[in-house]
Formats: C-alpha cells, sequence, structure tokens
C-alpha cells in the first residue's frame, strides 16, 4: 500500500497531514443504505435480472434499488448488461472488485455481535 504525505498549507492546519486510505475510499463507497445488501445478494445469485434483485432483497423500492445499482456501477463494483428487447432485459452482476468486497462480506458474517 502506497502513503503519500501532504502538509495542509491553510493557517489552521499546519500540523494537519493529508494521507489516503484504500479502506476509507472502499468504504465510502460502501456506504449507503442497501449499497451491502445489494453486493451480498448479487453475490450469492451470480449474475441476475432487475425483478429477481428486487424479490431477493425484501423493503427496498425500486427507485432506490436502481439508485444503488447506478452508483456501485460507477464505482466499478457492479456490471450492467442490456439486452435491446422490448421490455428491455437488464441484467447485473459482480465485478472482480466486487466479489472481493463479497469475500469480505462473507468473512464479517462470521462474525457474531
Amino acid at each position: 500500500m502506497e502513503t503519500t504525505q501532504k502538509k495542509a498549507s491553510g493557517p489552521g492546519e499546519r500540523d494537519a497531514v493529508h494521507i489516503p486510505c484504500t479502506a476509507d475510499t472502499l468504504l465510502r463507497k460502501l456506504w449507503g443504505h442497501w449499497k451491502t445488501h445489494v453486493i451480498y445478494v448479487l453475490g450469492e445469485q451470480q449474475a441476475c435480472r432487475f425483478g429477481v434483485l428486487r424479490r431477493r432483497i425484501t423493503g427496498i423500492s425500486p427507485k432506490v434499488l436502481t439508485t444503488r445499482l447506478r452508483e456501485l456501477e460507477a464505482d466499478g463494483l457492479v456490471w450492467r448488461e442490456q439486452e435491446h428487447t422490448i421490455p428491455p432485459k437488464v441484467t447485473y452482476g459482480l465485478t472482480e472488485t466486487g466479489f472481493a468486497v463479497h469475500a469480505v462480506l462473507k468473512d464479517i458474517e462470521k462474525i457474531e455481535v
């Protein structure tokens, strides 16, 4: 893991140091209601269509599911494939990074709280 340090230049920040953290970056991508649940279900189901996801994740609205899928796709954790049919057939699945996150979620599941 590469770490760089950058001294702050503002008057009130003379002792502040910026240290990038890849774990923080990933956790910010996962922050948000339903995101980890979507990743977990996609990891268990492999690739699946929107309707299947919606049925597997009880309590999520179609609008929120669409938003979360778009966010996860933008972050490189989910891929989306659309077939140009009527109605359109859209399939979602996890990227390699998404599967790595799914594996971590499976490990966290083993911790009893």
